[in-house]
């Protein structure tokens, strides 16, 4: 006879039944990656009448942190909205459906999208969660930094065995530092898609709390998840806020403390993060605890700066590509008056320049040249520098 037992909740067992000689084996079922979420697709769409337009690779791609039921019900949702589009086609009193309403009958990709709407991941329900879509064409120059997120985040998640062979550890975390608007969040989003991970989110305004102890065990949750739903990134925007230097906040309340003592053990702990990689986004490096920035937890350190003249010009075409845009639009005049502009400043100024047709015509058809030039003196130059 063989006992065989199930739960999602491993730690509210008695240690005492998991010992060997009563439980013997404990394995765990982890939640699937790319390759595990598409055969799963292929189990529940194998009796479906899928339309042409269907590649189930592309729904196993961006259904981040789906378990097989969620896969389940999502392509039970599917079907169901395919079945409300020919249900005013049937006469519920015929006792047959006539075959050419049922030869009609087709799940198509509209009908995924929308069970998408419905449907969430339950991984990591309890914690906000983002599906990245955003890819490296949307981020316009900074290729020197896209080569060191590359090498920092990206191999170690999609070709681990590399760093096993040639014996030495991933990163554990990467700060992005630069002055606002210059695309940190944007890259850390990019770098989740490119890399095929679970991009988690953790702001410090869902983390915070007064409640003692509250902020740990927060923290805590948001990194066991991660591991529960590797390949994972878990995002920490304005870090500054979480881990100030501690003797800057001695006179306040200890939550910042107790934070950073926190991340400071899940980072570098006993627990081994494997598969999961931190990323920190912020505009002062310089409050940030140095305890938090030594190699082994926090591992590289990468500077966002202001674009250059060629960023520039990259990011012109990112914002501009599906404008209408008048044939005496010079993008290189452009960039030449907009020097330290930030991508942020630059993605104003194409959206000024649009509101400034639309404002001179409600029904013009294209942007010309004097909207961005309006554009960029009422938008004026925003300097941001890293004190």
């Amino acid at each position: 006879m063989i006992v065989i037992g199930s739960t999602n909740r491993p730690e509210a067992i008695d240690i005492a039944l998991r010992r060997p000689g009563r439980f013997d084996r404990e394995i765990e079922l982890r939640v699937p990656d790319t390759e595990g979420r598409m055969e799963i697709f292929q189990i529940h769409t194998r009796g479906m009448p899928l339309a042409e337009n269907v590649n189930l690779m592309d729904f196993a791609q961006i259904t981040y942190a789906f378990v097989g039921a969620d896969i389940a019900a999502l392509c039970r949702e599917a079907a169901m909205s395919s079945l409300r589009r020919i249900l005013p086609k049937i006469n519920l009193n015929e006792p047959v459906i006539p075959s050419e309403i049922l030869d009609s009958l087709q799940v198509t990709r509209e009908d995924f999208e929308n069970a998408l709407k419905d449907v969430q991941p339950s991984a990591i329900r309890e914690i906000l969660i983002e599906v990245p879509n955003v890819s490296w064409n949307d981020v316009g120059g900074l290729e020197e930094v896209k080569g060191l997120l590359k090498e920092a985040v990206q191999w170690p998640l999609k070709s681990p065995e590399s760093y096993r062979n040639i014996g030495i550890e991933a990163p554990k975390g990467v700060l992005l530092y630069g002055p606002p608007g210059t695309g940190k969040n944007l890259l850390a989003k990019a770098i989740a898609h490119e890399s095929d991970a679970n991009f988690i989110t953790a702001k410090g305004s869902d983390l915070l709390s007064k409640w003692y102890g509250e902020s740990e065990k927060k923290i805590a949750e948001v990194f066991t998840r991660a591991r529960q739903a590797s390949p994972s990134i878990i995002f920490l925007d304005e870090l500054d806020s979480l881990a100030p230097i501690r003797e800057a906040s001695a006179g306040e309340p200890q939550v910042t403390a107790r934070i950073l003592n926190q991340l400071l053990s899940e980072m570098d702990g006993l627990e081994e993060l494997r598969a999961v990689v931190a990323i920190g986004a912020t505009n002062r490096p310089d409050i940030i605890d140095p305890a938090l920035l030594r190699p082994g937890r926090f591992d590289e350190l990468i500077l966002v700066p202001v674009p250059d003249e060629g960023s520039r010009r990259e990011i012109f075409k990112v914002h501009t590509e599906k404008m209408a845009l008048e044939e005496d639009v010079n993008i290189e005049k452009l960039v030449s008056l907009t020097d330290q502009y930030t991508g942020a400043d630059i993605a104003a100024v194409c959206k000024k320049a649009g509101r400034n047709a639309l404002r001179e015509d409600l029904h013009a058809k294209d942007v010309k040249q004097k909207h961005f030039l309006q554009a960029i003196t009422e938008t004026g130059l925003r300097l941001h520098r890293i004190p």
